[in-house]
């Protein structure tokens, strides 16, 4: 329920653009970017200004082109993400407020339990000329990509691939759960859906080393009813598709999709964790 002091806590009037960091997330992203190296010519470029220029383009799904005059150039945007990502400077900071919030909830650092779920996008009807491939998901009757989640039980964002949206659930997921394994070494147990019971999802979970599958299936009754864990990954699914970058599948890569999905978390994250301070 909105109350007047919620209201207030997200009241963003006093910002340039909606999108922008305030002072209290800055403050949170900052420290964990990486100075400029030493020797050569200093840093010139105003770091926060590229990140608010990065979740502009996220936020409102514009073309890199059409960036304000006031934020950096296009192609110094484009270069500091580029860099970020190869680098793992997302990733690290990604971590660094997942933790946080895990303990602003009171819970442990590493989770045990983990959902997984998947969503296809739709693909834009031009991109750049070098592209990953894209598929057609039969059951959505939808040409593009489809994104492969796995979060916690708090809807927070574990690890994410990008796979063609032909390419079935149960096939897609060895990889997710490969990538999330590294990270969070705890988890004990994987929720998911109907799509990915069978053998080969079975034997992916069971590479993992202690992880169990548990598959929550639909309800037969003629009526709504809460599947047990399963809406908690879809709500992450809607939480990032308010960022209108990822209404659509607009990159020309895979891989620069799921920045764009870790970057729509990070920013849920930082807003979180600035509005409770």
């Amino acid at each position: 329920m909105w109350k007047p002091e919620h209201r207030k806590k997200a009241d963003r009037r006093g910002l340039r653009y909606d999108s922008d960091l305030s002072e209290a997330e800055w403050a949170l992203v900052g420290p964990l970017i990486r100075p400029g190296k030493r020797g050569g010519r200093p840093r010139s470029v105003d770091i926060r200004e590229v990140l608010n220029a990065i979740f502009y383009v996220l936020w409102t799904g514009c073309q890199w082109k059409a960036l304000p005059k006031d934020l950096p150039p296009k192609s110094t945007v484009w270069e500091y993400l580029d860099l970020w990502e190869w680098d793992g400077t997302l990733a690290r900071i990604h971590h660094a407020l997942y933790v946080e919030v895990r303990e602003q909830a009171g819970r442990e650092a590493s989770p045990t339990t983990a959902l997984i779920d998947s969503q296809t996008a739709k693909g834009a009807p031009q991109r750049g000329a070098s592209l990953d491939p894209s598929g057609y998901d039969a059951g959505k009757k939808t040409l593009g990509r489809k994104r492969h989640v796995l979060t916690d039980t708090l809807g927070l964002l574990l690890a994410v691939t990008v796979h063609p949206a032909d390419v079935q659930d149960r096939d897609g997921a060895e990889d997710l759960l490969r990538e999330a394994r590294r990270s969070f070494p705890f988890v004990e147990r994987v929720i998911g859906d109907a799509g990915y019971q069978g053998p080969k999802m079975e034997a992916a979970v069971a590479r993992t080393g202690t992880w169990t599958l548990q598959i929550v299936r639909r309800c037969d009754r003629h009526r709504f009813v809460v599947l047990p864990k399963r809406w908690i990954v879809e709500r992450t699914l809607a939480w990032i598709s308010r960022c209108r970058r990822l209404a659509r599948d607009y990159e020309c890569h895979a891989r620069k999709a799921a920045t764009f999905v870790r970057l729509a978390m990070i920013r849920l994250m930082l807003r979180r964790l600035a509005t409770s301070q």
